[in-house]
């Protein structure tokens, strides 16, 4: 019985959807070919301009490409800017 729990909850965290505007270091690195190094850059990114107006502006983050992008399809998801 605690085998399919834990199933379930490993399953749910791998097909989450991942804002990229809010997500954490740890959301972010769950995305397929992300971890967290790659996590962190985006995170920086998002200090220093902002957060992200969609997913042609998460390819300037170095790592991030099309292909990066298009394996997480349906898994990405870019939230409204918020202003602060």
């Amino acid at each position: 019985m605690k085998f399919f729990l834990l199933l379930s909850l490993l399953t749910s965290l791998l097909f989450a959807v991942v804002d990229i505007n809010t997500a954490t270091v740890e959301e972010l690195a769950s995305l397929k070919d992300i971890g967290t190094k790659k996590a962190k850059k985006i995170i920086k990114y998002r200090e220093e301009h902002g957060c992200f107006k969609d997913l042609k502006e998460f390819k300037k983050v170095k790592g991030i490409k099309k292909k990066t992008i298009k394996k997480n399809k349906g898994n990405i998801v870019v939230s409204e800017c918020k202003k602060q």
